[in-house]
Formats: structure tokens, sequence, C-alpha cells
């Protein structure tokens, strides 16, 4: 007799660059959907890289804009 596969929990898919993007935009705006977090296999290095790059972006934003202002 064969299993039924539709009751088997599904293994999380494995988390890109987007993914673990989002999930930092996320805990820095203060979002958390229980879904998103579980839907992805985030490492925790990726969380870091990400993190680094997104806070960079942001003071490079923030420069960018006060350099403006006050040309």
């Amino acid at each position: 007799m064969m299993a039924d596969t539709h009751d088997a929990p599904q293994a999380p898919r494995r988390a890109g660059a987007l993914d673990a993007a989002k999930t930092v935009l996320y805990g820095l705006i203060g979002i958390r959907r229980k879904a998103d977090h579980e839907s992805a296999r985030i490492t925790p290095l990726q969380v870091i890289v990400a993190a680094v790059v997104l806070v960079a972006l942001f003071i490079f934003t923030l420069l960018t804009v006060v350099r403006l202002v006050l040309s």
C-alpha cells in the first residue's frame, strides 16, 4: 500500500540572497511574519552578510542625501 504524501511535512527550501535581504529588512522595520521565516532555510552567515550590506547601503544613502542638501 502506498503512503499518502499529502500529510508529510515539506522541508523548507534553501534561501537565496533575496530571502535573506527580506528577512533583514523585516527585522529592521519591526515586521515579523512567521510564514516568511519558516518558508526558507536561511543560514546565520546569509543574515550577517545581508545585514552588513543593507546597513552600508542605508549609510551611503544618508550621506548622499546630506551632501545633496548641503551643496
